[in-house]
């Protein structure tokens, strides 16, 4: 058959341990062309990219020329790999062999030009950016060169067009959590220490992460906690469950960031943006408790305190209700007023009084005032008097008890709008906060999405 009788005539003076050329000086050019296949893993803590590319090697063998007439017109024939001279190019970025298949043939013309295909599985390193995760783009290079000829000997170039290679995405499977943007290639020529210069290809892979599954398991439980974390302040200050609802949502927060930190892609050099964003968090919540409790403790207990100062009153009853127009700032400014009115009418009570009528207390006292009153009328009239008397100082106590009580309440009342209105600005300068964080975060994201 022609096919055995060709292979015995290409193969029966073979020399495959030597380049296959006549001269010495001639330089074996090898055209080169990949295909990504698909992303197997991204490997963030070891910097390792694992990805099935379809490899193909293009080559002539001036030794492997026939003369199509003389085997039955037969111009093309697969030869075993192991037979033939096959050039040693490596990918400078392999840092493991993977489970590639073995393809035990290649493709001869009677041109002598040689087509080695055949699909591997690529472990490389790779510089990995997770500062932007989840919304990522990764650029990992494939470098293609001879690991011992020179350009002399070896020289490599790209079998098709690099637009062509650039859209190729005819066999990508893009059904996983990478996709596929773009590959680029690049020839260029580098030397070591002043020798010989070697010929590389590198091939730029640009992948991109699909972000829906880390929004959802990420993004979005993190925003609704702070949501809530924003509602719990319409809770009023003055109820306890404001500090118990917003404790719960820290716990709920600790406990949300245990279980995502195994999501979180991990390295030595850098913290995702995602983390930055999930520790502000839980430190806004700090913030927003510590607050919390300040507030608690001013309209709680007010008795204990003294009164409000007037700079205080000045600066929160006054200037900072007409700059969070606070519609009832009336109410504050005339409840301040309040106690001192209570004062005054306490005064005016007390120099407008009448003075209690003098009683005598001595029989011979009563006798000469009265003249015609007996001693006996004067004696029980003593007694009256005396219990009159401690009537008196028991009515003087409790008024005075009830004026003291009326004062601490005014004091209270004083402490609760100052603890309202520092409420309210304290609400509105968190929520800018807020809004302020999200909104960057939210422009930097969309940002590096359309990039």
């Amino acid at each position: 058959p022609a096919l055995r009788r060709l292979s015995r005539h290409l193969l029966a003076h073979y020399q495959k341990g030597t380049r296959p050329v006549r001269d010495w000086r001639t330089t074996t050019n090898v055209a080169i062309d990949l295909m990504v296949y698909a992303i197997l893993s991204v490997d963030e803590k070891d910097q390792v990219l694992t990805t099935y590319i379809w490899y193909r090697q293009h080559w002539t063998d001036e030794f492997l020329r026939w003369d199509p007439a003389r085997f039955d017109n037969l111009t093309q024939i697969s030869l075993p790999v192991e037979s033939i001279w096959v050039p040693d190019i490596l990918i400078n970025e392999f840092v493991d062999v993977g489970k590639s298949p073995h393809v035990p043939y290649v493709y001869v013309s009677h041109h002598g030009e040689v087509q080695n295909l055949k699909p591997i599985q690529v472990m490389t390193a790779c510089s990995l950016d997770i500062y932007n995760f989840p919304f990522d783009v990764q650029n990992c290079s494939l470098t293609f060169t001879s690991w011992l000829h020179h350009v002399r000997d070896i020289n490599l170039s790209l079998w098709r067009q690099p637009e062509l290679v650039k859209f190729d995405r005819s066999v990508f499977m893009n059904q996983g959590e990478w996709e596929l943007l773009y590959v680029l290639s690049h020839f260029q020529e580098f030397s070591v220490k002043s020798s010989d210069s070697y010929a590389e290809m590198k091939f730029y892979v640009v992948i991109r992460r699909r972000p829906l599954f880390y929004t959802v398991s990420l993004l979005l439980p993190s925003i609704f906690l702070m949501v809530m974390d924003i509602v719990g302040f319409y809770l009023p200050p003055h109820s306890g469950e404001r500090v118990s609802f917003k404790i719960t949502l820290l716990l709920g927060y600790s406990v949300f960031l245990i279980i995502v930190s195994d999501t979180l892609p991990a390295t030595a050099v850098g913290t995702p943006l995602i983390g930055i964003y999930f520790v502000v968090c839980m430190a806004l919540l700090v913030i927003s408790l510590t607050e919390t409790i300040l507030i608690v403790r001013l309209v709680h207990k007010q008795d204990l305190q003294p009164h409000v100062p007037q700079w205080m009153k000045h600066l929160l009853l006054e200037r900072a209700t007409i700059l969070l127009c606070i519609r009832d700032r009336k109410k504050f400014s005339q409840s301040r007023m309040q106690s001192l009115d209570t004062s005054r009418q306490v005064e005016n009570n007390d120099s407008t009084a009448k003075p209690t009528p003098y009683v005598c207390e001595d029989p011979r006292e009563c006798g000469a005032v009265g003249g015609t009153r007996s001693a006996l009328a004067c004696a029980g009239r003593t007694e009256g008097s005396a219990a009159l008397q401690e009537v008196l100082r028991e009515t003087t106590a409790l008024r005075q008890l009830l004026e003291k009580r009326e004062e601490f309440r005014d004091g209270a009342r004083e402490w609760l709008q100052v603890g309202y209105v520092l409420d309210v600005l304290l609400f509105r300068v968190y929520l800018a906060a807020v809004l302020a964080y999200s909104i960057t975060l939210g422009t930097l994201w969309s940002v590096w999405r359309d990039v």
